[in-house]
């Protein structure tokens, strides 16, 4: 079975609300969604399984009409979506990665990386520009602590980590001076017809 990569999404309308002074609700969605989009697409075109893990019904159609798997949230934060997805692949006996959204610079070459490391028995591990942790990996279940500066806890937390500091998995899209970067990067101006 290939790894199993965990996508936590949140509703479409709800997320980004950080860009707000930068894109409107309905850009935001766009912007959301494409990222997802993005994400999932390069997850599957390097071989491995993207699961979108959802609370929100528009979301889950999205990723089912799109031919991703979904999986219910319970809704409960980051954590737990994380959790449900390493569940889900505990019951196929594959090993996982939990995967951000909203990494625009993101290539098949930066997840086959991640894989690369569980094939040698460690755990993948990246953090965001901000010291958040934008993937993380392993066989076995893990007590996550995603938010602020939550690299180095998991990074604690990890057995046999492998830090993985690469582009594509650094910058994440939480602010108008991210959107801003990516723009600014050849691997992001795709997002230029997003936004309009």
């Amino acid at each position: 079975m290939p790894s199993v990569v965990i996508i936590p999404v949140k509703s479409f309308h709800m997320g980004k609300q950080r860009l707000s002074d930068a894109l409107d609700e309905q850009g935001r969605a766009r912007l959301a969604q494409a990222l997802a989009g993005h994400v999932a697409a390069t997850v599957e075109s390097a071989g491995l399984l993207p699961l979108i893990v959802t609370a929100d019904a528009e979301v889950a159609e999205w990723a089912t009409g799109a031919g991703f798997p979904s999986l219910p949230d319970p809704g409960e934060g980051l954590n737990e979506a994380a959790r449900s997805g390493v569940e889900w692949a505990a019951s196929s006996n594959s090993p996982w990665i939990v995967l951000h959204s909203d990494l625009p610079l993101l290539g098949a070459d930066d997840v086959r990386s991640l894989d690369e490391v569980l094939d040698r028995q460690g755990t993948p591990i990246a953090p965001s520009s901000d010291g958040g942790t934008s993937a993380i990996g392993g066989f076995a279940a893990l007590d996550f602590s995603f938010g602020v500066a939550s690299f180095h806890r998991h990074l604690a937390a990890a057995a046999s980590p492998v830090v993985l500091f690469r582009t594509g998995l650094a910058l994440d899209i939480d602010s108008a001076n991210d959107l801003r970067a990516a723009l600014e990067h050849p691997g992001g101006r795709w997002l230029e017809e997003v936004i309009g």
